[in-house]
């Protein structure tokens, strides 16, 4: 299957990819936009260290977006924050290639 197909991809969000920190907070990347789907459900996820954490929207987009935790999403007129990012590759296996991103 490779990719996500682009029929799923039915939503669009601003990703300010995180990338650092300076002297004055976190230091963000150029805006971009991004074709994804949105999953606006209320659940409970890990953070990057261990912590329970409720994540109000999960987005499902092609692998290749750059999107690490702690980067900036505008979806409408809301902004979040992303708490995981995990890739699923399938490797060559007949599965729908993407990046799971977890929004607080």
């Amino acid at each position: 299957m490779g990719a996500i197909p682009d029929w799923l991809l039915r939503h669009q969000v601003l990703i300010e990819p995180l990338t650092g920190e300076g002297p004055f907070g976190p230091e963000y990347g150029e805006q971009t936009l991004v074709r994804c789907f949105v999953d606006a459900k209320r659940r409970l996820v890990r953070d990057a260290e261990g912590a329970e954490v409720i994540s109000e929207t999960t987005i499902f987009m092609p692998l290749d977006t750059t999107c690490p935790a702690g980067s900036r999403v505008v979806i409408g007129d809301r902004a979040s924050t992303v708490i995981t990012a995990a890739r699923r590759d399938g490797g060559g296996l007949p599965t729908p290639d993407h990046l799971e991103v977890v929004l607080q």
